[in-house]
């Protein structure tokens, strides 16, 4: 009797991540490289999908409104500036930051404003009780007869609580506490949290409702739960800062209606959340006598330009091993600028201590920030300050020479702004040897490479 050459499906397994599908199970997804996100799939029968009734009919994409999607403003200038101009009706948005950060605290200072301009607001909150968030709102000044509080948990009581308020903000604090009663796992966990937005985007999207998701993040600082969740919504937000300092920043990792490199910086204080429109002075330290061992640097964060002083210490060490010890800075860039220190300007620090750091919890990754960190360096290792008035900015290469930076005349014109009389650059494209001019004010000093920056602020060894 011939053989069937029809054979059962095999079981197929599935990466819940991304996607990614196997003949065999495995522990680490071979796409994405995540843990534990391989299960098992249901076989599918092969097949054609039939055609169903459309929704809307298709037109001509001229002829498409825009002014249901028209920027409204949240009440927040600094998280309008982020957003590109403010919420967007329809927007599914993602907030994700450290736990105490202020997540909280900066959407329901939200919600309140935007129930100011008398929009009807819905905050569902499964982490804290609805008198906590009472309490909150009582101490920050948000309440408002406009923002409605509710405490769920459950999937379907949220999409209750939304057919009966119509709201035109919804905040879901947050999406690892909301649960789907007909969907397996346990809240938080990848499938529950995938049924949980998916249903929330649905909502929005047809009901024209700004939604706005808090997010938990890991360990590493990414984002908890499936990687799916950043795709499907519009913007993708992290809020940092310092446990140790009041100030906060919100950056934009993805947005589809607007830029990726602005950034908002606000004050987290007990009285609330408030916008900081300037931040330079909480970066800058005002010496009252010239100090060796410090520069300031301009850095860009998004399109905004922000001055940062670095410090530097250098001690006499009896270890075999010297101490490198970095806090803001990029500990390889440091150790990059310290041995082009030693090769090429003669500045030997390997048998001492070193200490970097920055002023105001800084973070200073940019490596435009390489030549304040070496005239810092410098200036600690000599014993003589740099000239007051100074800022240097300019990524350092491993043959001494110095890179042109972005958006120069920008951060020139900062420094202007906040008083500062010299400047030292990098050189043009166009030859190799130093400049002095005039800019805004401005002596601007443009040299080679680092060995020509510290001659010209005195901070080489005799």
């Amino acid at each position: 009797m011939p053989r069937s050459s029809t054979r059962p499906a095999r079981p197929a397994y599935r990466c819940s991540e991304c996607g990614w599908e196997t003949a065999k199970w495995v522990g680490r997804c071979g796409e994405c490289q995540a843990w534990g996100s391989v299960a098992e799939a249901a076989a599918v029968p092969s097949g054609r999908t039939a055609a169903a009734p459309v929704t809307r009919p298709a037109v001509p994409i001229g002829e498409v409104p825009v002014e249901e999607s028209a920027f409204r403003s949240s009440g927040v200038p600094e998280l309008d500036r982020v957003l590109g101009g403010g919420l967007v009706p329809g927007a599914a948005i993602l907030l994700a930051g450290e736990p105490g950060v202020g997540k909280s605290t900066l959407l329901l200072e939200v919600a309140a404003q935007t129930a100011r301009y008398q929009r009807r607001t819905l905050y569902v909150t499964g982490e804290e009780s609805a008198s906590q968030v009472r309490l909150r709102a009582d101490r920050t000044g948000g309440i408002h007869d406009q923002l409605m509080l509710a405490a769920e948990t459950d999937l379907g009581a949220v999409l209750t609580h939304i057919e009966e308020v119509r709201p035109e903000l919804l905040v879901v604090d947050s999406i690892q506490t909301i649960a789907a009663s007909g969907t397996d796992g346990v809240p938080g966990g990848v499938t529950q949290v995938k049924e949980v937005a998916a249903a929330l985007i649905r909502v929005a999207k047809t009901r024209n409702v700004t939604l706005v998701i808090v997010g938990h993040v890991t360990k590493d600082g990414s984002i908890a739960g499936p990687r799916v969740l950043e795709h499907v919504v519009d913007v993708v937000l992290h809020f940092e800062g310092d446990r140790n300092s009041r100030f906060r920043m919100v950056r934009a990792m993805k947005n589809r209606f607007g830029p990726v490199d602005e950034v908002g910086c606000f004050d987290l204080s007990a009285e609330g959340i408030t916008a900081v429109t300037d931040p330079t002075g909480l970066f800058v330290e005002q010496h009252h006598q010239q100090v060796p061992g410090t520069c300031v640097a301009v850095t860009m964060e998004g399109r905004r330009p922000l001055l940062a002083e670095v410090q530097a210490l250098v001690t006499h060490t009896a270890a075999e091993r010297p101490r490198r010890t970095t806090s803001g800075l990029d500990s390889s860039r440091t150790a990059m600028v310290l041995a082009v220190l030693h090769q090429h300007c003669g500045i030997h620090l390997q048998q001492k201590d070193v200490f970097a750091s920055t002023v105001g919890g800084a973070r200073l990754m940019e490596p435009a920030t390489d030549l304040a960190l070496a005239v810092a360096l410098a200036s600690a290792s000599t014993g003589q300050p740099a000239p007051r008035g100074v800022v240097a900015m300019g990524e350092l290469g491993l043959a001494g020479e110095l890179r042109r930076v972005r958006d120069l005349p920008q951060r020139i014109a900062e420094a202007a702004r906040l008083g500062f009389s010299v400047a030292v650059v990098p050189g043009g494209h166009g030859g190799s040897g130093q400049a002095d001019r005039r800019v805004d004010g401005m002596r601007v000093l443009e040299v080679p490479d680092v060995a020509s920056a510290l001659r010209m602020l005195s901070l080489t060894r005799a």
